[in-house]
């Protein structure tokens, strides 16, 4: 008798692991993260959140494909034995009216974006002074280029982490002034398929995650990298 009940019990667990293995993987996000140099980082001197958001989100067992036409040249370790997905769209110092011009060309050479996370959107438009209202018209361009390429894709736009106060001498008046406009922004530019939202970079932000005026540390880095997860998992989740 013992011996049938083990056998019984053999074949539920064979069973149940041939079921296991038959079931559909999950698919892929193909996610896009834009902006400038805050997106594409320079380690040691200072940090993107790109390969802590891959970690994080590989180790809880999300597959993501990072996409861009820009690769990361520095060495990251390994997760679960899977190296660092370095595929990006971060161009240091580019302004928003940059990415506009280039944006066709880097989007007709990679695979279509699920997601796109925009970074920082006007912030060397402030650096460099240059006009707000132009700077809004960019970043509302370059979203609907994306809703061409992909009607279905959703973005999200970040309430951008302030820079420390010497920087904030130049940044004030557009930080202070996309924060204000950013949920007005982002309803205007919804459509019925393609999602776009907002995502508050800046409350908890302080100087001690920044690894210069207006870059990320380590620390910084998990701080955005911890946000982006945090929402990234409530879009993904089937």
């Amino acid at each position: 008798m013992k011996k049938l009940l083990s056998c019984a019990a053999l074949a539920i667990v064979v069973l149940t692991a041939c079921q296991k293995n038959n079931l559909p993987e999950s698919p892929t996000t193909k996610i896009l993260p834009l902006g400038a140099s805050r997106v594409q980082g320079d380690p040691p001197n200072y940090h993107s959140y790109r390969y802590k958001l891959w970690k994080k989100l590989v180790e809880n067992g999300w597959s993501v494909d990072f996409i861009g036409s820009q690769v990361d040249p520095k060495s990251y370790p390994e997760v679960n034995d899977e190296e660092f997905d370095p595929h990006h769209e971060g161009h240091s110092g580019y302004t928003s009216g940059q990415l506009l011009d280039e944006l066709d060309n880097w989007i007709a050479g990679v695979d279509t974006p699920d997601i796109v996370l925009f970074s920082s959107p006007g912030g060397n438009d402030a650096l460099d002074f240059l006009p707000y209202e132009d700077a809004i018209d960019n970043v509302v361009e370059i979203v609907q280029k994306l809703q061409v390429h992909n009607p279905e894709v959703t973005i999200v736009l970040e309430k951008m982490a302030p820079g420390n106060a010497v920087a904030m001498l130049v940044l004030d008046n557009y930080f202070t002034r996309f924060q204000n406009d950013m949920d007005s922004l982002v309803n205007y530019l919804n459509t019925p398929t393609s999602t776009v939202m907002s995502i508050d970079m800046a409350t908890g932000f302080d100087e001690d995650l920044l690894a210069d005026p207006v870059h990320y540390n380590q620390q910084g880095a998990s701080f955005i990298s911890d946000r982006y997860y945090d929402l990234l998992i409530t879009i993904m989740e089937p």
